[in-house]
């Protein structure tokens, strides 16, 4: 008979903010590249912006997808994945902060709010790091 290895507290806990992140950057990263067009009068950002940004969180929500689907996910390539969101959101208020767009109120607060998401998302992954060493 073989024993199933179940994975700790600490890991389940990585995995599960990693899976969330994965889940959460796929849907906007689909909002924005596919729906740039129709949001853009909604939200005030630019097209372009908004379609090359959800186009890049594609590629990382599938790799955050992979880290997440671990046992036990590897430490470095979850810092990897922690210190990029935590670049993401910072960027997205200095982005918001330097004047080079003229959001709405709705954009701005939608700015403002997935910063403050990507932001948290970083934080878990970071205890769930810490938590594991």
């Amino acid at each position: 008979m073989t024993a199933l290895i179940q994975p700790s507290r600490d890991a389940l806990f990585l995995r599960r903010a990693l899976l969330a992140d994965a889940a959460a950057s796929a849907a906007t990263g689909l909002l924005l590249a596919l729906g740039a067009q129709a949001l853009t009068d909604l939200l005030g950002l630019p097209v372009p912006l908004m379609r090359y940004a959800g186009l890049s969180l594609l590629p990382f929500a599938a790799i955050v997808l992979i880290v997440g689907l671990r046992a036990d996910p590897p430490r470095v390539p979850v810092l990897a994945i922690a210190t990029y969101n935590a670049l993401w959101a910072i960027d997205s208020l200095a982005l918001l902060a330097s004047g080079l767009v003229q959001p709405s109120a709705l954009g701005a607060a939608f700015i403002v709010a997935q910063a403050a998401a990507v932001g948290a998302f970083a934080w878990l992954q970071w205890i769930g790091v810490r938590r594991l060493a």
